[in-house]
């Protein structure tokens, strides 16, 4: 080996071993600040952890609390960055693997994420209460919308928040799945609870449908009777819930 080569082989050496060792507090250099902001690194750029991590959205920003991460270094050869990131803020927490693929685009593996439903309030304005927790296989975003997916969503001890206090309902999944293509379609399922629910959800761009009955052996009582009168219809079997509309831009 000739001189030449020799150095040529010592400095690309150091600056792998300075790539390795980067510490991840360089993240700042390269995040969005204004998008993403996290505090008290610790590691490196490929594997670290901050002690403090929030996400900005249109309702405000969202608290991931501690995370941490896993960066594949070949990945970024290929221009798909892909990492594994686990995060924790008291019982809420995100685990997943993401590979972005795109400006706007992105994919989840193995997904097992929990929040509270006041979370979901934010975006949606709804008088409800339990936690909401979805596990998926496989989640591909392609412009803030779903283009493939499988999994399941679960919204568990989930209860109404009416004038006279919590009213329990139960616990409800809803196992979706999207080809290439296609909608996004999901089948709502009741797992717990005397009050039941059953019935179908699609999302094809941002066009959706829903057709859900609500039924309850013992009646629907009073209070779920009233709230339901303003967006479900009388049926033989209890209240019928079924429109259709389109997503709100929350760029």
């Amino acid at each position: 080996m000739s001189r030449v080569t020799a150095g040529v082989a010592f400095v690309m050496l150091f600056i792998g071993c300075l790539l390795a060792m980067a510490p991840a507090r360089l993240l700042n250099v390269v995040l969005p600040g204004r998008e993403i902001i996290m505090q008290g690194y610790s590691g490196t750029v490929w594997r670290g952890k901050a002690n403090r991590a929030l996400l900005s959205t249109a309702a405000g920003y969202i608290h991931l609390g501690r995370i941490s991460w896993s960066l594949s270094p070949l990945s970024l050869l290929a221009l798909s960055p892909a990492l594994t990131i686990e995060s924790s803020w008291g019982r809420q927490h995100v685990n997943t693997g993401l590979r972005i693929t795109g400006r706007k685009s992105l994919e989840l593996t193995d997904l097992d994420a929990m929040v509270s439903v006041q979370l979901l309030r934010k975006f949606l304005p709804l008088s409800v209460a339990g936690d909401f927790s979805i596990q998926a296989q496989e989640l591909r975003i392609e412009n803030g919308l779903p283009s493939r997916a499988r999994g399941r969503m679960v919204w568990q001890n989930a209860a109404w928040e009416s004038a006279q206090g919590l009213l329990p309902l139960g616990s409800y999944a809803v196992d979706f799945q999207q080809l290439p293509g296609g909608p996004l379609q999901g089948d709502i399922i009741t797992l717990a609870g005397s009050v039941r629910a059953s019935g179908s959800a699609q999302l094809l761009g941002k066009d959706y449908n829903l057709d859900i009955l609500i039924s309850s052996d013992a009646g629907l009582g009073g209070q779920l009777e009233q709230a339901l009168s303003l967006i479900a219809q009388p049926v033989p079997e209890g209240r019928r819930i079924k429109f259709d509309g389109q997503l709100l831009d929350f760029d």
